[in-house]
């Protein structure tokens, strides 16, 4: 039978998997199950490790639709493997949208049948034969099986239907009957985020069977077969100090996610049925397509719901991180709008959420009509709301650092086919001296053990976690230690702008009015009397989405401000008096009585005046909320006693005027804004419109917002002044000399970002922007972006004489230094809009733009995530910096996220700072490289004392003898466990540097200083034991030996005792002497300090234990103690010797570290080893120096004398930045158009230059 195509789950989603089906095989399964007894039970735990391997040996290959067992494969680089079990579930229907008794489905709306007909529905229902679904479970999701497509599918929620905003309200929003909620549950589930948390046993279970406690139960065996019990019993020590620590850490994390996911997530909710009656039920109880009602005090959500009716105050922290409440307003309903103008688009959660109230978000407040509740009807339940998806995420996370520990594997093999070779030597060694088989096995396995370390990776995660430490000290939280590592990787950071690299409070500057389509002069305070009845201070009053909470003031900082500066008053109705009236009651605004004319202030002395002169109030009858994607709020408001409406506009200037009359626009608008602009402030327009009198207060509550939000007449400018945080300047200054780019993204004006680029050194004075303005096709035109400059930069500062420090990307060979330089001093700039047009029409141009894109304005959320991305796919390393509001995506995407909330823990970041401004970022990175460079030096030291160690047992086994128990126990745990551990230790340098540590093992510096150390230590090792043999005075060893020329020995009462395993031998005490003191000296040579890390001598711990050690070993060679030789296993040796080996060892020492720092890190690290070329984004000095060229000339020189051929690059950005040099054509030349083809061809690219203007 021909295979089945493999079939794709989650299509384009982060979670994309490849699937097969497959069904189980008897055959195999008795194959497999003969292979588990012969190889006792260690085929079993290799199938267990290994999923793909488990499905393949025990199954066959079988069509999807008829498999029992589906084996899954992430698409991402990954690659990881799962297997699940397919079950059946018996049901009345396919379809969870179905009525339960009836075939026929509405539009996917589920019929509501009346009261009479419930006994019907009960007897169809008894009759009904229920059909079999196939479904598997995998990472808190259900796949279902589809017969339309032929594939498996997750039942999401209401989203599914792709149901429309006019749906949403006529045909879901009078909720479900209890049949139909109980037949959507089956396929939905319970409402709830279970984070179970495993039982100790299953945990111990987990643990225990990692592939590394399983070599170390091997090795325990082993050991004790060889009655090394000491050694054994050592280890077992550990490993269970190990393997609790573990399940504390483990069980202590579940249990504070679980405490975390149930706090408020089971709450009481009213749920609103199909015949209007309101039922009191659990939220568990909740399905998509159910109505709550949303109590008028506020509550937990316990699902992701649209808001049919009411408005909600929310806190939306625990998905953001951003405390400001929000206001949420129902869903516009397009069949009930004025003109029924109003586009009906499907309905999306993303972008609906101004409307939709997301699960685990708390509901302050809210506003809601008499008679009529406020409803929200349920879209998604349990792990499919947006919390679900968050938890899941942090159950499930992907791997990281995935490089590092890829590399670390492949060094682990090389270990592994090293001590094949000792294997192979040992057996036949023993064969040939006629050792017994059984201790022939046990030699021969001894040696695997030997060669892989057990206290690797502990070792290795010691760095990370000291890093953890000192970053914790400093106020970065961490949730997931892995980042730590690739911090030290970062070549480019993603800054916020405000709130990140400014203050995050806007102080009002000035308002700039228009009258008569004409500016005034600027005005510094908007609360005057002779404006408090202008239309603009009312803009300014009634445009905002602030509300009281518990007496204060809250909402947006921005319109805090700009409220605040008008000095009026906002008064909220009580649920009192909503109640009182048919509609809900307004909020008011009104200035104080201070601001008032005379006649209207003095009014109220009158009764009867009053009448006539009402007060001077404001009533908010409508909002129109902020939009990132459209950036402009509205709101439609009434002033008391007038009969008509007005309408307020607020947002982005360009947006605005474009919403405007234009001859109401003032005709040298864009140079006044342009101005203030460039000066960095944030400006915003402001409009207003007045109402038709036939728009009543019901009918404004469903018009559309296109139809308030047109033929506005333009008011004119407020000005906010946004200043940069005093650290920003300084760190942005580190990072350009740490060789380290930095990239604005921001929601803000194109020219104030350029602006605050500029101020803050992001771009330096001299340097040009060049601005990529991007048009969609339109009108039969294909898309094109037009090329134009932001500004000139000074005359006086030529292209070549620049900042020594500016950052430029560093190519391995430079031709035409002069005109290379010239050419780097640029950068681009572009809004979201160009970016999203460029991403969809220009896909290889996307690549070279953000090589030197630096300034990214108007950017919406998902945006900046794909910008992540777009930077990522060029091989960089990227960062991510911002104040946890609208960068949730681009921070959990970025290598490594950093949020500026001030949360404590941020669910949306890896890392949270509690200092609110960019100064973590360098502390991050420094702290990052540390626990690189200790990553790497730990996994050094115990790859030598693994090979070490191996080759003292090989030349011991080829006299057959070996080390003793205690020993091994001396170096494994007072030398080892010790020096590892205190090693880490070291903190991070104190700057940062432009040099980058290697982001993998597999490098020429680090595998070249291995391997020289290794030789280093083979050949004194094998020196010392050859050496030993030549001695006048050396012969074989027994219990009377006296080598001491001592008339009274010791150990003559032991002469009678035969040494099973010879251990007590001249080569075996010289073996030990020379090994104890390689273990130190490589320790020391490998536990570098600058420029990573603070130097070895200010680690303390490691100071006293390396000195410790040193005198402890050292004073047991020179003096003899019979009580150490004899727990040590020890023989005495002549003094002689005892000084030769000492010289041996110092030798060795001399030679370890000439070869470290002199050969590797000076000579061939400078001529030979080019830096990692993935990590040398580019710092280079603009001008070189007498003594770079010298450098250069040598380099070439030294490579031709070592045959180094030249090498591409590694990183693709680094190969962009070659081949943009030869391009004649880049950077685009001023007011040039590039258009793109409308029929993209690999040979021509997707575009051409094609016109001069």
């Amino acid at each position: 039978m021909e295979k089945e195509a493999l079939k794709v789950v989650n299509r384009g989603e982060e979670d994309e998997m490849d699937m097969s089906g497959y069904r189980l095989c008897r055959w195999k399964l008795a194959i497999v199950g003969v292979g588990v007894v012969l190889t006792g039970g260690f085929l079993l735990l290799l199938l267990y490790w290994m999923p793909e391997w488990c499905v393949k040996a025990t199954c066959t290959r079988t069509p999807i639709r008829e498999a029992e067992v589906v084996l899954l494969r992430s698409t991402d680089e990954f690659k990881r493997w799962f297997r699940a079990k397919v079950r059946v579930m018996l049901a009345p229907g396919k379809n969870p949208f179905d009525c339960p008794d009836s075939r026929i489905v509405a539009n996917g709306h589920t019929p509501h049948p009346a009261e009479n007909q419930t006994e019907d529905c009960e007897r169809k229902h008894s009759e009904y034969q229920p059909v079999q679904i196939r479904y598997f479970t995998l990472h808190s999701t259900k796949y279902y099986w589809n017969d339309m497509i032929q594939n498996f599918e997750v039942l999401k929620g209401l989203e599914d239907l792709g149901v429309k905003c006019s749906s949403v309200h006529d045909d879901h929003s009078k909720g479900l009957t209890e049949d139909e909620q109980d037949y959507r549950r089956l396929f939905f589930g319970e409402n709830e985020i279970a984070v179970k948390v495993p039982s100790v046993f299953k945990l111990l279970i987990k643990e225990v069977l990692n592939p590394f406690y399983i070599f170390q139960l091997f090795s325990i065996i082993l050991w004790s077969a060889d009655e090394y019990y000491y050694y054994a019993l050592a280890i077992v020590i550990m490993s269970v100090i190990s393997i609790f620590t573990s399940l504390y850490t483990i069980k202590k994390q579940y249990v504070m996610l679980h405490d975390m996911v149930a706090t408020h997530s089971i709450v009481r909710v009213s749920v609103c049925r199909a015949n209007d009656v309101i039922e009191e039920a659990m939220s568990t109880e909740l399905v998509p397509g159910d109505v709550m009602v949303i109590p008028a005090n506020g509550t937990i959500m316990p699902c992701d719901a649209v808001l049919v009716s009411g408005t909600c105050i929310v806190n939306e922290s625990m998905l953001t991180g951003e405390s400001v409440p929000v206001t949420k307003t129902n869903l516009p309903n397009p069949s009930r709008s004025a003109k029924g103008t109003e586009e009906d688009e499907l309905y999306s959660s993303e972008l609906h959420k101004r409307h939709t109230l997301f699960c685990g978000t708390n509901v302050i407040q809210t506003r809601f009509y008499s008679g009529e509740l406020v409803k929200a009807v349920v879209v998604t339940t349990g792990f499919s709301t947006s919390k679900g998806r968050l938890v899941r995420s942090i159950l499930y996370p992907k791997p990281t650092d995935f490089k590092l520990y890829h590399d670390a594997y492949l060094f682990m093999l090389c270990l592994v086919a090293v001590a094949g070779i000792g294997f192979i030597y040992t057996v036949v060694n023993s064969i040939m001296n006629k050792v017994p088989v059984p201790t022939i096995i046990i030699e021969s396995l001894d040696i695997i053990t030997i060669t892989v370390p057990p206290a690797l990776p502990a070792a290795m995660t010691a760095g990370i976690v000291y890093a953890q430490r000192r970053l914790k000290r400093i106020g970065i939280f961490c949730i997931s230690p892995q980042r730590i590592n690739i911090c030290g990787q970062l070549n480019l950071v993603c800054f916020d702008k405000t709130g990140t690299l400014t203050e995050d409070g806007l102080d009002l500057w000035g308002i700039q009015r228009v009258e008569n389509s004409s500016f005034l002069l600027s005005e510094t305070h908007a609360c005057k009397e002779d404006l408090v009845k202008s239309q603009f201070v009312a803009c300014m009053a009634t445009c905002h989405s602030l509300t009281k909470i518990e007496g204060k003031l809250s909402g947006d900082p921005l319109d805090l401000k700009m409220f605040e500066a008008t000095g009026w008053i906002l008064e909220e109705a009580t649920e009192e008096e909503t109640a009182l009236h048919n509609r809900i009651m307004p909020t008011v605004v009104k200035p104080p009585k201070q601001l008032l004319p005379e006649a209207e202030a003095s009014a109220d002395q009158d009764m009867e005046l009053c009448k006539i002169l009402p007060s001077y109030e404001m009533g908010i009858v409508r909002q129109f909320p902020f939009s990132s994607a459209l950036q402009r709020m509205s709101v439609v408001t009434r002033l008391l006693g007038e009969k008509r409406m007005d309408a307020y506009l607020k947002g982005a200037p360009e947006v605005v005027a474009s919403l405007c009359k234009q001859e109401t626009v003032p005709h040298n608008f864009s140079e006044v804004l342009e101005g203030y602009t460039k000066q960095g402030f944030r400006v915003i327009a402001v409009a207003h419109r007045k109402l038709e009198s036939k728009l009543s207060w019901h009918k404004v509550q469903n018009v559309s917002r296109d139809t308030i939000e047109s033929n506005m007449q333009f008011l004119g400018l407020i000005i906010m002044q946004n200043k940069l945080k005093a650290e920003t300047p300084g760190v942005l200054a580190d990072l350009r000399r740490a060789s380290i780019r930095t990239v604005m993204v921001t929601g803000d004006n194109m020219l104030t970002a350029i602006s605050v680029a500029r101020d803050c050194g992001m771009i330096p004075p001299q340097d040009r922007i060049i601005i990529a303005d991007a048009l969609p096709p339109k009108d039969g035109q294909t898309a094109m972006i037009n090329w134009h400059y932001a500004d000139n930069p000074p005359e006086h500062v030529s292209a070549t004489g620049s900042n020594p420090e500016e950052v430029q990307i560093r190519l391995e060979e430079e031709s035409s230094g002069a005109a290379l330089h010239s050419m780097e001093h640029y950068h681009f700039a572009m809004s979201g809009k160009s970016f999203a047009v460029i991403a969809e029409h220009f896909q290889d141009l996307l690549q070279k733009l953000v090589l030197h894109g630096t300034v990214f304005a108007r950017m919406a959320p998902d945006q900046k995530t794909q910008l992540v991305e777009a930077l990522q796919s060029v091989d960089y390393y990227v960062g991510m910096c911002g104040d946890g509001a609208n960068d949730c995506g681009a921070l959990k995407r970025a290598h490594s996220g950093i949020s500026l909330s001030e949360l404590e823990a941020s669910v949306a970041s890896p890392f949270t700072s509690r200092t609110p401004n960019i100064s973590c970022v360098p502390s991050l990175i420094r702290e990052g490289r540390a626990a690189l460079i200790t990553s790497f030096c730990v996994f050094k030291f115990m790859a030598l004392y693994s090979i070490i160690q191996y080759v003292s047992v090989t030349l011991l086994y080829s006299i057959l003898s070996n080390l003793g128990d205690f020993q091994f126990l001396f170096i494994d745990i007072a030398i080892i466990l010790v020096i590892v551990f205190t090693m880490s230790l070291n903190p991070a340098w104190k700057e940062l540097v432009s040099e980058r540590p290697p982001s993998g093992l597999i490098s020429g510096p680090l595998l070249f200083s291995v391997l020289m150390q290794i030789l280093v230590c083979l050949g004194f090792q094998t020196l010392a034991f050859l050496w030993v043999k030549h001695q006048p005075w050396y012969h074989k060893w027994t219990p009377s030996s006296d080598a001491c020329s001592l008339s009274n020995y010791s150990h003559h009462q032991n002469e009678t005792n035969h040494d099973e395993h010879n251990i007590k031998n001249y080569e075996n005490t010289t073996v030990f002497f020379i090994s104890s003191f390689q273990y130190l000296i490589v320790a020391i040579v490998f536990s570098k300090g600058k420029p990573f890390r603070q130097p070895s001598y200010k680690n303390l711990p490691f100071l006293i234990s390396s000195f410790a050690l040193y005198a402890f070993i050292l004073f047991i060679m020179l003096y003899r103690v019979d009580a150490i030789d004899q727990f040590l296993e020890i023989v005495c040796v002549p003094y002689q010797w005892r000084y030769t080996m000492l010289l041996i060892i110092v030798v060795n020492g001399v030679v370890s570290v000439l070869t470290e720092n002199l050969i590797l890190d000076i000579i061939l690290r400078k001529f030979v080893f080019s830096r990692d070329k993935q990590g040398s984004c580019g710092i280079t000095s603009a001008t070189q120096t007498p003594q770079e060229g010298v450098d250069r000339w040598g380099e070439r020189f030294l490579s031709f004398l070592c045959c180094q051929r030249r090498r591409a690059p590694k990183a693709k950005y680094m190969n962009l930045a070659q081949e943009l040099l030869v391009d004649p054509d880049w950077p685009p030349k001023p007011k040039t158009t590039t258009e793109a083809r409308k029929a993209p061809s690999p040979e021509n690219g997707s575009y051409q230059i094609i016109s001069a203007t």
